[in-house]
């Protein structure tokens, strides 16, 4: 729509800004009337009608098969959209027209912002399935009547209120329609199994909807009387209630046609599985977060003990091989740290990498720095686990075996994320300015027990390929390419 309307209209930010306001609310007005919603807006020069926007009832058939967004209509063409724009009122004269063999019944209603109208919306209702209303068409339609009439004077939607529409109830799930003394006077079957969930042993009809709700809602002392006001629809409100035996979610709707408040509508939805869900989800989630933390604790001890017994040997070879299984044993614990702060099994690898990479430094025999480059971006866990230990044994082999005593060089890490959206892969390159591979070494027949880690990590857990090759100029090259699954 922004694109549409900078393209071909004049209208200004403010314009648009309420015209996108309008067209989230809009969803409400095409169920009420059972009819597709098409905003036409004039272009820049007035000789034509641009359609910016489209919406389809979920209550009925539609009126148009195809997608009208982008469509350019002379002026003149639609005497009613011309005569709604010029005149500022709703037009609803003339016969129905026929589309594809199904009669369809135009209307025309202005979209007012203070004092002009921004353009019009064509109300196109399909009347091969016309037939004697019911209670419940009757209510619709009288409130959809009213809505237009807000929508043509500029009172509809309300600039002050953003409503989520997929989160917000819909007529679907229940309707109220209220007098001008919040009395009831139609529910539709679903608002009234709604209440009957809240505990209502009674209909509604007739009784105040606002005292009813506050004697069904858990006692709250003061705030029964603002509840009892919000309910009776005084202010276009959004609340919850949580009774005995369910949470019922509301909104309500001023119904103004004529600047004077006649009614509301509440629209209400039982939510009450809904929010049983996301509280599970969330004791779920505060569950996992707590196992990982406690298995980052656990890591920890044990990375403490292996260190307090590390002291206590007299063996070098011995010291140093319980050292490195520190390490190791402290890769793992960084990402069950990262996932105990996360709501989700995903991590930014970044992070972790950058903390390994200090980790592993800290052992250099000289003034060796490490740096990071690229981006790792964000992981699954189980592919966060066994990377972080496929790096700490990369970065340590190389700290270890590439410098002499109190040489000085660089270790750098770099990453890619490429491929496709279906096959995307992630490339790692750690080089060295080393001294370089032996003459004759084969990383993948090596017995170094590092790289057996790093060749069944890479290749078994993460289905991915390992090499190790001399750099360019000096230094030794370990490139690893690794199937991922995008994340946005």
């Amino acid at each position: 729509m922004n694109e549409l309307v900078r393209q071909h209209t004049t209208l200004g930010d403010p314009d648009l800004e309420w015209l996108h306001l309008l067209v989230s609310e809009w969803q409400l007005l095409s169920d009420l009337s059972f009819a597709d919603l098409v905003l036409w807006v004039p272009t820049s020069d007035g000789t034509k009608y641009v359609s910016v926007a489209q919406m389809r009832p979920n209550t009925g058939p539609t009126s148009y098969q195809d997608d009208m967004v982008g469509h350019l209509v002379p002026r003149g063409r639609r005497p009613l959209l011309d005569a709604a724009l010029d005149e500022g009122r709703i037009v609803r004269e003339g016969d129905p027209e026929w589309r594809e063999e199904v009669p369809v019944r135009v209307e025309s209603i202005p979209v007012r912002r203070e004092e002009r109208v921004l353009g019009v919306i064509a109300r196109n209702t399909n009347l091969l399935t016309v037939r004697t209303p019911s209670r419940l068409e009757l209510t619709y339609l009288q409130s959809a009547s009213d809505l237009a009439q807000m929508i043509a004077a500029g009172s509809f939607p309300f600039p002050d209120q953003q409503v989520d529409m997929d989160a917000a109830p819909r007529v679907g799930d229940g309707l109220v329609r209220l007098d001008a003394d919040g009395i009831v006077q139609y529910a539709s079957p679903n608002a009234l199994s709604a209440y009957h969930r809240m505990g209502l042993a009674s209909d509604l009809v007739g009784h105040h909807l606002g005292r009813t709700t506050a004697e069904l809602a858990p006692s709250r002392g003061p705030v029964d009387e603002a509840l009892a006001k919000v309910a009776s629809g005084w202010a276009p409100r959004e609340f919850e209630i949580e009774a005995r035996d369910g949470v019922i979610q509301f909104r309500a709707i001023p119904l103004k046609p004529k600047g004077v408040r006649i009614g509301s509508l509440v629209l209400l939805r039982d939510v009450t599985e809904l929010r049983r869900r996301e509280r599970e989800l969330i004791t779920k989630d505060a569950t996992i977060r707590e196992i990982h933390h406690r298995v980052k604790n656990n890591l920890q001890t044990v990375a403490a003990l292996l260190r307090l017994q590390a002291r206590r040997i007299g063996s070098e070879r011995g010291r140093e091989a319980l050292e490195e299984a520190v390490r190791r044993v402290g890769s793992i614990a960084i990402v069950h740290e990262t996932l105990s702060q996360n709501l989700d099994e995903r991590v930014e690898f970044d992070e972790i990498a950058d903390r390994v990479l200090a980790m592993v430094a800290e052992i250099s025999p000289g003034k060796v720095t490490g740096r990071r480059t690229g981006h790792f971006g964000i992981l699954d866990a189980e592919v966060a686990t066994p990377l972080s230990m496929v790096l700490t044994e990369i970065l340590q082999n190389a700290l270890e075996h590439g410098f002499v005593q109190d040489e000085t060089g660089t270790v750098e890490v770099s990453a890619f994320r490429g491929g496709t959206s279906k096959e995307a892969r992630l490339l790692v390159t750690v080089q060295d300015d080393g001294i370089g591979l032996p003459e004759g070494f084969d990383p993948h027949s090596s017995g170094n027990l590092g790289l057996q880690i790093v060749r069944t990590l890479v290749e078994g857990e993460l289905g991915g390929t390992f090499d190790m090759v001399p750099a360019s100029g000096r230094g030794t090259r370990v490139l690893l390419d690794l199937p991922v699954r995008a994340h946005k």
